[in-house]
């Protein structure tokens, strides 16, 4: 009998140094009204404006000022709002474990990689490693300073309007983590990635605030495909979108951008989104960007019981093949699946001991790499105690473990960044082919959650 997953409530634990999850956000979509995503007449230039991201290429710009502006101006085809796509961490992020610090160089950590093992990736690096490749990484930063990284500083872009810079995790460490899966270093430390020799390029979108406007995201796109990275990653999105109204345009918008990465050779690869949602059968609704032009949307699995399994939960081992408890799918929303992680809830928090330590390593079974220990500084933003980060203080290297289609994409980046590697000539739409046809839908599961099915690196960079 094929597995299905119905419509459940996903969460996002986050944790500290080889502790957490994070299997991604409830997204809500806010408009701005000083800043707005413009389709231009034959090139020109609105006037009375500031531009922000030119996008000659797409023929669009971003600008900021007044709407009056943009609707005297003859430049003007037509325009929309920039949203900003704002993130809503559930409670259950306190449940989340923490777990002893481990020296990366006494104590290697791929023994507790599954995705990677799973994905037989020691047999793919027999052939190549991702070296003359790139990989863009559109996210809230990349921490270039930690060991297991190698971060192009000279090719990296600060898209946000704060001035921290790139190379730095101003947003949070989720793109430090989603790098490491996409390119750790195979250094003898720590963890590995796919793609260890790909050239890993930060494009932060995010800033210490809680968004990440989508205009920025597009300029990043058209970035990244101007830089000539193979794959961009954007473990990042919105859902539900409405396709009607200023929806349209943002979907005409989204298209003629990745259609241009795509004819410039990047192939773009997005999480498909953590609602647990049948994005086959949701009518007049869009999940952006996976749901665009030309997107290779990423499906999430994971096992259940990976060394922790214990009795007291009777037999609830689930390959790592099987879909995770939250991720999106469909039919032809999904373009092929890749380890995410999964998690076994009843066992989180569940602990028989005295010290409050959880007496179940259910975390095992998220996806473990490079993270940081972000320092912000906050200030109280109700009667709660609830704070909002305001300024980036700095980061520590660290380990840990996370979880959702956020954590699928990059996989499919890195195994992108192989099958380049290994034929230079093939373009964006070949890369993809490849992957589809070397990726297997397991036995006795639904195809809606996988596409073409699971990646196989090993298979691909041999076919």
């Amino acid at each position: 009998m094929a597995r299905q997953t119905g419509r459940r409530r996903f969460l996002e634990l986050s944790g500290t140094v080889l502790g957490g999850i994070a299997v991604g956000t409830t997204v809500t979509a806010a408009e701005r009204t000083d800043r707005f995503i413009v389709e231009t007449k034959g090139g020109r230039t609105p006037e009375d404006v500031e531009v922000v991201h030119e996008m000659s290429g797409v023929g669009f710009v971003v600008v900021e000022g007044s709407e009056s502006e943009l609707k005297r101006s003859k430049a003007v085809k037509g325009y929309a709002p920039d949203i900003e796509i704002q993130l809503d961490e559930p409670e259950v992020n306190d449940d989340a474990p923490a777990a002893e610090e481990s020296s990366p160089e006494d104590e290697p950590l791929y023994p507790l990689q599954w995705d990677k093992q799973s994905q037989n990736i020691p047999e793919a690096h027999d052939v190549t490693q991702g070296e003359g490749t790139r990989v863009a990484i559109i996210d809230s930063g990349v921490f270039a300073d930690h060991p297991d990284l190698d971060v192009n500083r000279d090719l990296s872009r600060n898209f946000t309007d704060d001035n921290e810079g790139a190379g730095v995790p101003a947003g949070d460490d989720h793109g430090t983590h989603v790098a490491g899966i996409a390119g750790a270093l195979d250094n003898g430390r720590g963890v590995v990635g796919t793609a260890p020799e790909t050239d890993l390029v930060d494009c932060r979108v995010f800033s210490y605030g809680p968004g990440a406007s989508f205009a920025d995201i597009l300029a990043a796109i058209v970035y990244s495909a101007n830089i000539e990275a193979d794959a961009a990653n954007l473990s990042l999105g919105a859902y539900p979108i409405s396709r009607k109204g200023n929806g349209q345009f943002y979907g005409k918008v989204l298209n003629s951008t990745m259609t241009y990465a795509n004819r410039e050779g990047t192939l773009l690869t997005i999480a498909a989104g953590n609602d647990s949602a049948d994005l086959q059968h949701d009518k007049n609704l869009i999940s952006l960007p996976n749901e665009g032009a030309q997107a290779c949307s990423v499906a999430a699995t994971g096992p259940i019981g990976f060394q922790w399994n214990d009795e007291a939960f009777g037999d609830i081992d689930e390959p790592p093949e099987s879909p995770a408890f939250y991720t999106n799918y469909g039919t032809n929303a999904v373009t092929v699946a890749a380890p995410g992680g999964d998690a076994y809830l009843p066992a989180i928090g569940v602990n028989e001991n005295d010290d409050g330590e959880d007496d179940y390593n259910w975390f095992y079974d998220l996806v473990l790499n490079t993270t940081a220990d972000v320092n912000f500084e906050t200030e109280d933003i109700d009667d709660d105690d609830d704070k909002e980060p305001i300024d980036y203080l700095g980061a520590e290297p660290t380990y840990g473990w996370k979880a959702g289609t956020s954590m699928a994409a990059p996989q499919v980046a890195g195994a992108a960044a192989l099958v380049k590697s290994e034929n230079p000539e093939y373009n964006a739409n070949q890369i993809e082919s490849v992957l589809k046809r070397t990726a297997e839908v397991p036995e006795d599961y639904d195809k809606a959650y996988y596409g073409a099915g699971v990646i196989d690196p090993a298979e691909a960079v041999r076919d």
